[in-house]
């Protein structure tokens, strides 16, 4: 049977997607949330930028009055638009809202809601190209180490963070299966052994596995 290590518990119906198609899942935490004290800022807030949802359940503890949004992934803008924030850009992931804010928006002012552990493609791209953002930490992502000394077949990484979180004391074997290019980026540090989710979202990542063993015990 096919063994597949998942780096974040699952809610029950994503399970059953892997477990109805006859793959084995042994799943842990490999990071923990918590969210930080931070200094609100005047308000409305103009533009503001996300790159997870963490970040935005952040800010919904304070009920900040936000004017637009620019975010990466569906269930970052799903989440802001059931607030009633409107969402101006989405994009799938950091490097790809960069660009469409340098190339669309490099006139506007922004603030980016992010965690301490957020990568620098985004900042970076728009300090080069001139684009004024100022950062506020919301939240902290820390990373629960867990051995594991039987081999899985796969593995499910849904962040970076939850890479370096699992080769703090395992070797990469089998496939990684990452949520989106940004955690591919890091698992490419460990293997050359990667597959990719279409779009980000954890169904579509659970449905890319499903069908990677599928066409395998096909072959």
């Amino acid at each position: 049977m096919v063994r597949i290590l998942s780096t974040k518990k699952l809610e029950r119906n994503q399970e059953e997607l892997l477990l109805n198609a006859g793959l084995s899942l042994v799943q842990y935490d490999a990071i923990r949330i918590e969210m930080s004290e931070f200094k609100i800022p005047q308000q409305p807030i103009e533009n503001a930028v996300f790159t997870s949802k963490n970040a935005v359940k952040a800010i919904l503890q304070k009920a900040l009055e936000i004017q637009n949004a620019f975010c990466v992934g569906d269930k970052t803008a799903a989440l802001l638009e059931e607030q009633g924030i409107s969402v101006k850009v989405k994009a799938q992931d950091a490097s790809e809202l960069a660009m469409k804010i340098t190339t669309d928006f490099s006139e506007v002012n922004f603030i980016f809601f992010c965690g301490n552990k957020r990568r620098d493609e985004l900042p970076e791209t728009l300090k080069k190209h001139r684009v004024k953002i100022d950062e506020i930490e919301v939240y902290r992502t820390s990373l629960q180490a867990m051995e594991f000394p039987q081999p899985f077949d796969g593995i499910l990484f849904f962040s970076p963070s939850g890479v370096q979180s699992y080769h703090l004391q395992n070797q990469m074997q089998g496939t990684a299966f990452c949520i989106g290019e940004t955690t591919a980026s890091e698992a490419r540090k460990h293997t050359k052994n990667i597959v990719v989710a279409a779009r980000p979202g954890i169904e579509n990542l659970i449905a890319k596995a499903v069908n990677h063993y599928r066409k395998e015990t096909h072959q």
